[in-house]
């Protein structure tokens, strides 16, 4: 399971005009769901999401956690995460999850943040997103959690 990690001054998530979810200082997380991913990837991203010191301490340094802050994240579900890029000029989809799984592994996500987190905003998975940010840094990470082999 993937997270694209951005420190923002805000964002937000429309869908058909409307806005759905929305944060202010905090973390836009890009999420992108693999094949062999499963409730214990999910887990184990939020967790690093949550505990990635990645916000500024007194002295300017990178110390401090979404945790520490009490900043807002914002989760928005993005399948292109899960591309395969190395060859060619066209991106093949075959390591991404399938969309039904995909899915439940968004929701399952979003579930535990919600549960875990406050305030945490959601984007629509198979939605057209229109997402806005302030990227404050700018400051952008890439967070992998990969099964561990015959963990299905």
């Amino acid at each position: 399971m993937i997270a694209l990690l951005q420190r923002v001054a805000e964002a937000r998530v429309d869908v058909r005009g409307e806005t759905i979810g929305a944060i202010g200082a905090g973390l836009l997380a890009l999420i992108g769901v693999e094949r062999d991913d499963g409730e214990s990837q999910a887990d184990r991203l939020l967790e690093r999401m949550l505990a990635y010191r990645l916000f500024p301490d007194a002295q300017g340094r990178m110390n401090l956690s979404l945790r520490d802050i009490g900043g807002g994240l914002l989760l928005v579900p993005q399948f292109t995460l899960a591309a395969d890029t190395n060859s060619g000029n066209r991106p093949s989809f075959t390591p991404a999850a399938s969309p039904d799984e995909g899915k439940r592994l968004f929701v399952y996500l979003a579930a535990r943040a919600c549960e875990r987190h406050h305030p945490t905003a959601t984007g629509e998975f198979g939605a057209d997103m229109q997402v806005a940010l302030v990227n404050n840094g700018p400051v952008t990470f890439w967070l992998q959690v990969v099964p561990a082999p015959n963990s299905q």
